[in-house]
């Protein structure tokens, strides 16, 4: 693997392998045999200083390096397609396919008519979409872009602030005239709630600010009278007069300006949680990633 051409061909069979799950079947792809497709791995392997793959008699499967390896190899085949495309495409060289993960509720009513916007400036561009309110794994989950509220958990990862929001309690203004209205947060707990369920279990500490000179950070324990794993499910049982919802203020927007939602308690809720665009921390983007997250990041911008 000393020139350039044989690292792209044993990328190549590595690609295939952890695609096929077999060493054999990768190898009959490339045109050679089982043994030399075995080899031609151990010394990728080797050259690497890291074991890409779990062999078994029955399975082969990637480790988490080979998973990232995985990740950036297909971003380097993407990008020689690109820059061999470009060449005989004159200026629009934006094609191919882009990753996105983004909350359930802000995905459908905000995110995709933008998205439709820039595939309609870019046609050869495709997206594949995961609509999901649980934090995704960028490199496991082989994502390029991803949208979140609140906290970073991977400092690996470049953020960039799309819009300030925070989270409010909320619910249909019939609700409100029904059950009074909570008047401290505290009276949550007796309410009926909406609750949101993640990865990482249900969502039922709402966090608050206490109304205090100290300003102390504070939560309440609320009970789930109904849960969903889904955000736009929730927000639309708060529509329904079902709950009390804990939401992002960008969520809820056009039910707040249309008299379909109330906020509660806002002394209270004021703690930002801005949402933010994640992606890889490579030098060179590929330009339908470098493009849409100027695209995003300006078109996030218009609405504040």
């Amino acid at each position: 693997m000393d020139n350039g051409a044989d690292r792209f061909s044993t990328i190549r069979l590595f690609l295939d392998a952890a695609l096929l799950g077999s060493f054999s079947a990768a190898g009959r792809k490339q045109g050679m045999s089982p043994a030399a497709a075995s080899a031609c791995i151990q010394r990728l392997e080797a050259s690497l200083q890291v074991k890409l793959f779990e062999r078994t008699t029955r399975q082969l499967r990637l480790t988490e390096e080979g998973q990232m390896y995985r990740h950036f190899s297909e971003q380097a085949m993407a990008l020689m397609a690109e820059a061999e495309a470009g060449l005989h495409a004159g200026g629009d060289n934006v094609r191919g396919m882009v990753k996105i993960s983004a909350p359930s509720d802000l995905g459908r009513n905000v995110l995709m008519p933008m998205l439709d916007e820039f595939r309609a400036r870019h046609p050869e561009l495709q997206y594949a979409l995961t609509l999901s309110d649980s934090t995704a794994n960028m490199v496991q989950d082989d994502i390029d872009l991803a949208i979140r509220y609140g906290q970073l958990a991977d400092s690996e990862m470049v953020a960039r602030v799309l819009a300030p929001s925070r989270r409010v309690v909320c619910a249909a203004p019939s609700l409100i005239a029904q059950t009074g209205g909570p008047a401290t947060p505290e009276e949550l707990a007796r309410l009926p709630t909406l609750v949101l369920v993640t990865a990482l279990g249900p969502m039922q500490e709402w966090r608050y600010c206490s109304n205090d000179e100290a300003d102390e950070k504070r939560a309440v324990r609320v009970r789930r009278t109904q849960q969903s794993n889904d955000g736009e499910v929730i927000r639309k049982w708060a529509i329904a007069g079902q709950g009390y919802a804990y939401k992002s203020i960008l969520d809820i927007a056009g039910d707040l300006r249309a008299g379909r939602l109330e906020t509660v308690l806002d002394e209270y809720f004021t703690e930002s949680a801005p949402l933010n665009l994640l992606y890889h921390r490579n030098r060179y983007q590929p330009p339908r990633i470098a493009l849409l997250i100027a695209f995003l990041l300006e078109r996030f911008a218009d609405m504040a």
